[in-house]
């Protein structure tokens, strides 16, 4: 076993998606995992402190460029211009990788229902996280909230017809998640 071989947290959380669609969540343990990525147990808790934790490996960082995004917007966006490059900040740091797993990552979460509700916090934490940095720009908190759960949608959207797609870029990401936003903007005019 490579102590050292670079990539060990990508190739912990490939592994684990293929077990967790071959045996099922609950069946899979730390072990397998680790033997699978070709890593040590001790070298799995020094990236993830248990199982549950691999599918939401991305959360920090997907929450941290989308908040960047949105407090790197030019100083005169609205809020719904500020949402989108945070949106496009976040999608363009995916690529095929992202893609290629995000069927097999869907299936285990659907299978598991600890996984289900561990994704809804997912969720909701990325949507607090960008509430906080446009109330931050200066919008008022009950439109940030809005703004949070329609940018929150736009992305789950996006990212779902993007797996359906040739183009794995993170370019394609981007223009189908701030896609999704004008689309659900729109619908809000048809509300009332």
């Amino acid at each position: 076993m490579a102590r050292w071989e670079p990539g060990a947290r990508e190739r912990l959380v490939l592994a684990a998606v293929d077990l967790f669609g071959e045996q099922g969540y609950d069946a899979t343990t730390v072990a397998q995992i680790a033997d699978r990525a070709g890593v040590t147990k001790s070298t799995f808790f020094r990236y993830f402190p248990d199982k549950r934790e691999l599918l939401a490996a991305g959360q920090d960082a997907l929450a941290r460029l989308l908040t960047e995004g949105i407090a790197e917007a030019p100083a005169d966006a609205g809020p719904l211009a500020a949402m989108a490059a945070g949106l496009t900040r976040a999608a363009s740091s995916m690529g095929p990788t992202n893609r290629e797993i995000a069927p097999r990552v869907k299936a285990a979460i659907a299978a598991s229902t600890e996984l289900q509700q561990r994704d809804a916090l997912k969720i909701v934490s990325l949507a607090a996280a960008v509430v906080d940095a446009l109330v931050a720009r200066g919008v008022p908190p009950t439109t940030a909230h809005l703004v949070g759960e329609l940018g929150s949608l736009a992305f789950k959207l996006g990212f779902a017809a993007w797996t359906e797609q040739d183009d794995g870029s993170g370019d394609a990401l981007a223009r189908l998640t701030v896609a999704a936003l004008d689309d659900l903007h729109r619908a809000t005019r048809d509300l009332a």
